[in-house]
Formats: C-alpha cells, sequence, structure tokens
C-alpha cells in the first residue's frame, strides 16, 4: 500500500501518526510524510533560511529511523492559504504517490497551519479522481482513504476515534524519531511551555528527558481510546494497551467496510481477546 500522511510542518506527521506509519513501513508498506510548511519560524532564537534547512534535516534523519520518505513543501511557516494553488499541489502529490490511504489534521484546530493543511487535504479528497483537474497527474481510480489525527479540540465536533492502533511495540523507534528533531523537542517547544531550564545539556541524557517528560502526551490517546481500541483488540489486550494512536475516518473519501479497515491495518490481530 501507499501511505500518505499530510502535516502542516516538520514533526506533525511523526508526533501524530509516527508509530503506526513506522507498523505499516516494516511490513514493506510505502509511506510519505509530507510538511505543508517549512518550519521557519518555530523556534525562539533562530529563524528564516537556517531555521527551514535545519528542521529539513532533522525530518531526513528521523525518516530514517521510521524507514520513510519525507517532503517538505517550500510555504512559510505560518503563511499557509488553502489556495488553489496549494490545492493542486496536495492533489499532485495524492496522485503521484498513488495513495491508498491520507491521512492529516482536523480542521478545528488552535493553529492556522493545521486548519488549512486539513481544508487543502479534504479540498483534495474527491479532485484526486477528476481526470480534468491537474491532468498532468494521473487521476487515481478510487478514491483513498482519509484519516484525521486525534486532537482534543471538542467544538464544534469533537475527534472520534474510529481506528485506534497499539503502537506500544514501536515507541522504541517513535523516541528517536523525535529525538532527531531536536529544535523542536529540545528548544522551541520546551521555550513554548516555559521549562527550557529543565532540559538537559548532555546529549545521552537528553532522550531520558524526552521520554519522562512526553510519556503523558503519548499515554493519553490509550486512556481515552480505551473503547475503540478494544473494537480491535479486544478487551482484554485493549486493557493492557499503553500507547495508542487513533484516527477518524474523514467523510468524504472513501469509506471503508470494518473488512477494509482491517486490510489497510494488517498489523491488527486476526482474533480479539
Amino acid at each position: 500500500m501507499n501511505i500518505v500522511c499530510i502535516g502542516a510542518h516538520p514533526d506533525d506527521a511523526e508526533v501524530h501518526a509516527g508509530g503506526t506509519c513506522v507498523k505499516w513501513a516494516r511490513l514493506g508498506h510505502h509511506v510519505l510524510f509530507v510538511s505543508m510548511t517549512n518550519g521557519d519560524i518555530g523556534h525562539h532564537e533562530m529563524g528564516g533560511g537556517p531555521l527551514a534547512m535545519r528542521r529539513n534535516a532533522e525530518a531526513h534523519r528521523s525518516a530514517e529511523h521510521a524507514g520513510v520518505r519525507h517532503l517538505i513543501l517550500d510555504c512559510h511557516d505560518g503563511e499557509l492559504e488553502p489556495t488553489l494553488q496549494v490545492r493542486k499541489r496536495v492533489v499532485e502529490i495524492i496522485r503521484e504517490f498513488a495513495a491508498d490511504i491520507v491521512l492529516t489534521h482536523r480542521s478545528n484546530d488552535y493553529h492556522p497551519d493545521h486548519r488549512y493543511t486539513s481544508l487543502a487535504v479534504q479540498d483534495a479528497a474527491f479532485m484526486v479522481t477528476v481526470p480534468h483537474f491537474c491532468p498532468g497527474a494521473m487521476p487515481l481510480m478510487k478514491n483513498p482513504v482519509f484519516l484525521y489525527f486525534m486532537d482534543s479540540f471538542r467544538k464544534p465536533t469533537p475527534f472520534q476515534p474510529d481506528i485506534a492502533v497499539d503502537v506500544s511495540d514501536v515507541m522504541d523507534v517513535k523516541w528517536f524519531m523525535l529525538d532527531a528533531m531536536e529544535s523542536q523537542v529540545y528548544e522551541w517547544l520546551p521555550w513554548l511551555d516555559r521549562r527550557l531550564d529543565t532540559v538537559p545539556q548532555e546529549r545521552a541524557e537528553r532522550l531520558a528527558w524526552l521520554k519522562e517528560a512526553w510519556d503523558p502526551r503519548f499515554t493519553e490517546p490509550a486512556k481515552v481510546g480505551r473503547t475503540a481500541l478494544a473494537r480491535w483488540y479486544g478487551k482484554r489486550t485493549a486493557a493492557k494497551i499503553r500507547y495508542a494512536e487513533l484516527f477518524e475516518i474523514c467523510e468524504y473519501g472513501h469509506q471503508p467496510s470494518r473488512a477494509e479497515i482491517k486490510r489497510l491495518f494488517p498489523f491488527f490481530p486476526k482474533r480479539r481477546t
């Protein structure tokens, strides 16, 4: 299969769906991480071209850990808009990669780049099958399944966990994926949270700090998605799952049956326990 994971910034796909994408990649499926912006303002000290180049290098190292490909578009961070040009670029990417699954943000989100990434992907969801739209790229004969990343926003509509994936067995890889993004996990985001002074200076200690600081963020999906996990793994197994990634099915793409979902997520157990 071909999976396109479209985030607004270099680190969004990794944070929200990194574990699931590693599981696909390990089974031989093709995964592409796309960042709609180059991340050139995501730092409290550096910015512009030097930051964009740094984040591109970080995304490359992270993708190597995951066994996936990555693509960063040349749009300034904080300036993304759901224009016709952006829609066409998203359509071209989805077509060129012949996507079976496309993942992205929901459109109710605190960050304008997240919202407009979602709108651009939603606007592309039907157009990827229309031959005379972007005729330079071969149209898809079957509409992909479009999925949303999990979020905690409740207005106007809360996230609905249709699909829940146990990623406990690949968290070791996901931690290294994030560890590669030093400008974000050890600098920018701690600065935003006003705890930059808690980040160790020694590289050997930083990964341990990351695991402790971010563990609550990555255990929360399993807690809130316990019912959804039980749907795919069974109640006894679901109760023991520590790390999960949750996804909601977008209404605009192909609407998969339960059997199709199990085919698209081939790491679900054949028998629930």
